[in-house]
């Protein structure tokens, strides 16, 4: 009987474990499927809003692109000044920023200036609630199972992407204005900050504000290379398809419904695919593709290859998640929202100087040569994937 009780106690207690990491892993993934939900209006209507609504020029659009993707370097600072606070409590708080400053853009004038005011609102909140879910995430998964557990929030979030899209879908079609919709993505946002409430607070960073560290050298220059990239396809993709070859707000959103899809579906299998054979071989992977969709914007002119490549650019961005799970191999737990903090800051250095570079260069030479950029970037990061180990050793200050 003496050894029974202790046996039953630590049952007990590895039940509480796991009911502990369901519960927060659940509200996690609640969360990022509210912000998938506003992300998907905003991502879905933005290409129409800005060319159709605004009727912004290229240069214009890499100006607010760029501005807004400066928040994500001022994130940096703010996130080191919270230090020592909950994440789940800095979450809800940044996701409420989110929600007002986007929901603003559905009461507001339709003119350049207001959108850039409330661009600087809630993409600053969004910049900070970033790194928190990978942070969290990586915080509740078990040992040997974080890709699979960066899959399981990263499909929650495609869902709710999906989600918004197909809301989207419907509210046009019943000839629903482009800002009326801004409104429900707010809301969203709203619900995302509410589903912070439920995640345990006791998950906080006790670490340094800052880490630099020599050793997290290839993750900030695949991070830089990755604001790069992503810039190219988030600011000029869709706008491309918009202004160059006449797609409609109808059409955006299918394909984009499309990318979504294929992302919940994909998100969990990936996840599980980076747990069993490593970073390495699925960034190479990613990063040959993008190579060669660059190109293919570059080149193409039939809309349906066209369309074509804007769905497989944006799902294969579910690879993309191995660059986080780089971080929990060879990061200890106190360092794993700093250091993601800091890769944040280093994609949105690349992320503010892109879109200004790449307008320019729309203006002047044309949209082939900014799409160009793009698969110099990705190139690049092929060549430094190399230098991720094979298998990179699981840190063995990793706290479970």
């Amino acid at each position: 009987m003496e050894l029974e009780n202790p046996e039953l106690e630590l049952i007990a207690t590895q039940e509480r474990e796991i009911a502990h990491r369901t519960r927060g892993l659940f509200f996690v993934s609640l969360a990022c499927g509210a912000v998938g939900f506003a992300m998907a209006l905003q991502m879905g209507l933005n290409p129409n809003f800005l060319a159709d609504v605004l009727k912004l020029s290229g240069q214009q659009v890499g100006l607010l692109e760029a501005a807004r993707e400066s928040c994500g370097i001022f994130a940096l600072g703010l996130l080191a000044l919270l230090a020592g606070l909950g994440e789940p409590l800095v979450g809800c708080v940044v996701l409420v920023v989110f929600a007002l400053g986007l929901g603003g853009y559905g009461l507001v004038p339709p003119a350049f200036s207001w959108v850039l005011l409330l661009s600087l609102v809630w993409s600053q909140g969004l910049h900070i609630w970033m790194p928190l879910p990978n942070s969290m995430t990586l915080a509740l998964a078990e040992p040997g199972r974080a890709g699979r557990r960066l899959g399981q929030v990263q499909a929650a979030a495609a869902a709710g992407f999906g989600l918004g899209l197909l809301s989207a879908l419907v509210l046009s079609r019943c000839q629903v204005p482009i800002q009326p919709m801004y409104v429900i993505a707010g809301v969203a946002g709203l619900l995302g900050a509410g589903a912070c409430l439920g995640i345990p607070r006791a998950i906080k960073t006790p670490g340094p504000r800052f880490v630099v560290r020599r050793k997290y050298a290839l993750y900030y220059l695949l991070c830089f290379l990755e604001g790069w990239r992503k810039q190219v396809a988030i600011a000029f993709a869709g706008f491309l398809l918009v202004k160059q070859f006449g797609a409609s707000l109808e059409v955006m959103l299918l394909l984009q419904l499309v990318v979504q899809v294929i992302s919940y579906f994909a998100s969990r299998p990936i996840g599980k695919l980076i747990d069993r054979v490593g970073e390495r071989r699925v960034l190479t992977i990613y990063y040959l593709c993008l190579t060669l969709f660059f190109i293919g914007y570059a080149t193409l002119r039939a809309r349906w290859a066209l369309y074509s490549l804007f769905v497989l650019d944006n799902a294969i961005f579910v690879l993309g998640m191995a660059v986080t799970t780089y971080v929990g191999r060879i990061a200890p737990q106190e360092e794993h929202t700093p250091t993601l903090s800091m890769g944040v800051a280093m994609n949105h250095v690349a992320a503010v100087s892109m879109p200004l570079l790449g307008g320019v260069i729309w203006k002047v030479w044309g949209y082939q040569y900014t799409f160009a950029i793009g698969a110099l970037a990705a190139l690049l990061s092929v060549l430094l994937v190399r230098f991720v180990p094979a298998r990179a050793p699981m840190h063995e200050q990793r706290t479970t």
